[in-house]
């Protein structure tokens, strides 16, 4: 076995195993599945922690380095009317190609699914132009944010509360697996043009503004289509007798996963080899690194996608459904809080984005404490949706003080941390976000007979939202500490020790 997937796939398999092990423990003691149920459970994780590591090593082999080749040779242009076309197709084609936005998609039928995932994928192309054009002439990224959401906000006092929610979740699923890895590292490249102490800070922030466009642009489509007929089909887990049971029924999904990813990965394979005879940036050897990394993807992902939706999904619905109507509703906030504080560890893109910042902070912030703050916000955030589904609060009076404060915020903090902060709330909200914690909350709220498009839908959005001010409390004490430090640096540096020699701020 390839050394790095041997590695990914024991990182995936020590993020999963405290999930896996909550859904055990709540069918012992507070909701009984039968054996068939748990089985199903058991092989979904199984397939998501091998496709999680195939995934990881496919996107370090094919979409981090063509994201930053692409950069790379667009910033080399230097002409807007060539980055701009190229940013826009860029976005709009590996939103396609994004198997979370799928799944929203689905879920809304009053709006044909093409219609509505084609205007996700032109808001993304759009607002990714846009994040380019920043980084190209340094403009602000608080201030821009601040612009941007203050347009949203006002905007959402316009858009029929039935679709609301999913306006903001749209945001959300279209930051997962595949966009994240490209676009994150499309920013490197274009900011490694740059030679100003501020080009490693601006790197980020593509993700943050990319999620910004499929919001406004469902809010737009939201105002010409009345979603009020839109319902939720809940998925149900399949009844199984024999292991035999359980193969067939996954190998009977996996065609149908193995098709969508193709077709979705498809127009990136396509817009690589184009860049290819164009640029002619690739050697044999690398064409050929990236070509494997483009199959580890692709059989990471129908992995990972069959599992988590034959297994996982269904297992969510029924866990939130007989939570709710066990008569101790209550308990569906601290479990929901459990839950999201060890699930945003499964979260494919999550890993990239830790590792990237890790590098690019020279290990200032490591993976491991941006995973403890993004599993704290994330805690929050789905103790915050199980509240919703028990008292049925509007999603404004949560995400409308919740991004007046996290913009705030970002006048106060190290501008990296602005941008990490605002990008890890895209990628946070992936595949397992709309896949287990979406349905959980659907089947609590189906189950108390509540209103799922106005007290369910929303998830996404909140999840999204709370790592914003999480990543930048961090940020706040990291600057606390940076300048503790070099208060007690000074007069050290002017003082000799007792050798006369001076007393190097690295020293300390």
């Amino acid at each position: 076995m390839n050394p790095k997937l041997k590695e990914n796939i024991l990182e995936s398999l020590s993020s999963v195993l405290p999930i896996t092990g909550i859904v055990l423990a709540l069918s012992i003691f507070l909701v009984p599945m039968d054996t068939g149920t748990v089985l199903m459970f058991f092989v979904g994780a199984v397939m998501l922690i091998v496709g999680m590591g195939m995934f990881q090593l496919g996107a370090e082999m094919a979409m981090s380095p063509l994201g930053e080749g692409i950069g790379i040779e667009a910033a080399k242009s230097k002409k807007i009317r060539v980055l701009l076309p190229v940013s826009l197709l860029m976005g709009a084609l590996i939103t396609l190609a994004e198997p979370d936005l799928q799944v929203l998609s689905n879920q809304v039928p009053s709006i044909p699914n093409a219609t509505l995932i084609a205007t996700v994928a032109v808001g993304v192309g759009v607002f990714l132009a846009l994040a380019v054009l920043r980084i190209l002439f340094k403009i602000d990224l608080s201030l821009l944010l601040m612009g941007l959401y203050a347009g949203l906000l006002l905007l959402s006092l316009f858009v029929p509360k039935e679709f609301l929610s999913v306006a903001f979740d749209s945001g959300g699923v279209t930051t997962g697996p595949i966009t994240v890895p490209f676009i994150m590292a499309m920013g490197v490249g274009l900011s490694s043009i740059r030679t100003d102490k501020n080009a490693s800070s601006d790197s980020f922030g593509l993700v943050a503004l990319s999620s910004v466009g499929p919001v406004l642009a469902v809010m737009l489509l939201g105002l010409f289509y009345n979603p009020q007929e839109a319902v939720y089909a809940a998925s149900e887990v399949a009844w199984v007798g024999t292991m035999q049971d359980v193969a067939q029924e996954f190998a009977f999904e996996m065609p149908r996963y193995g098709k969508e990813v193709l077709i979705s990965l498809l127009p990136i394979l396509a817009m690589c080899l184009v860049f290819q005879l164009l640029t002619r940036r690739y050697q044999p050897r690398q064409r050929k690194r990236i070509f494997m990394g483009f199959v580890y993807t692709y059989a990471g992902l129908v992995l990972f996608l069959c599992g988590v939706n034959v297994g996982f999904a269904p297992v969510g619905t029924m866990l939130g459904s007989q939570l709710a109507g066990s008569g101790r509703k209550e308990i569906l906030v601290p479990v929901g809080m459990l839950i999201g504080y060890f699930i945003v560890k499964a979260e494919p893109a999550i890993q990239v984005l830790n590792h990237q910042v890790q590098s690019v902070t020279n290990g200032t912030v490591s993976a491991a404490s941006m995973n403890r703050c993004l599993s704290l916000g994330v805690s929050a955030s789905v103790g915050l949706s199980m509240l919703r589904v028990l008292t049925g609060i509007p999603i404004q009076y949560i995400v409308i003080p919740g991004y007046i404060v996290a913009l705030a915020m970002s006048r106060f903090v190290p501008k990296i941390f602005v941008g990490i902060a605002f990008d890890s709330g895209g990628v946070a909200s992936g595949p397992m976000t709309s896949t287990f914690l979406l349905p959980l909350c659907i089947g609590a709220c189906h189950s108390l007979g509540g209103n799922i498009m106005t007290e369910a839908f929303g998830a996404i959005a909140l999840v999204a939202l709370t790592p914003l001010i999480a990543v930048q409390i961090m940020g706040i004490q990291y600057k606390i500490k940076l300048g503790q430090l070099q208060k007690s640096a000074k007069p050290a540096m002017i003082m000799p020790d007792d050798n006369d020699d001076i007393v190097e701020l690295e020293d300390e």
